[in-house]
């Protein structure tokens, strides 16, 4: 089973789903700086061939900018794991 994650970096949300053994992963940046809607993410998906595993949501994980320092900025990261959609471009 895959797993995708996504961030934001400079701004802008990037969802991509890591593939053990491919050299690069398919990705898509979002538009905006909003974190994107469950609608948005599975669209998302859905253009890089890939859908939410069965019941499968979204986790969250908070950390920090600058590790240790508790006045850093702080970042999410997302992850869900994610089957391919037959007919898709994974």
């Amino acid at each position: 089973m895959a797993r995708a994650q996504m961030a934001c970096r400079s701004g802008r949300w990037r969802l991509y789903v890591a593939l053990p053994g491919r050299p690069e992963w398919p990705t898509y940046t979002f538009t905006g700086t909003a974190v994107p809607t469950l609608a948005e993410r599975s669209g998302a998906l859905a253009t890089l061939g890939f859908a939410l595993a069965g019941a499968a949501g979204w986790s969250w994980v908070e950390d920090a900018e600058q590790y240790g320092d508790p006045d850093s900025p702080v970042i999410l990261f997302a992850a869900a794991d994610v089957v391919p959609v037959a007919g898709g471009a994974a």
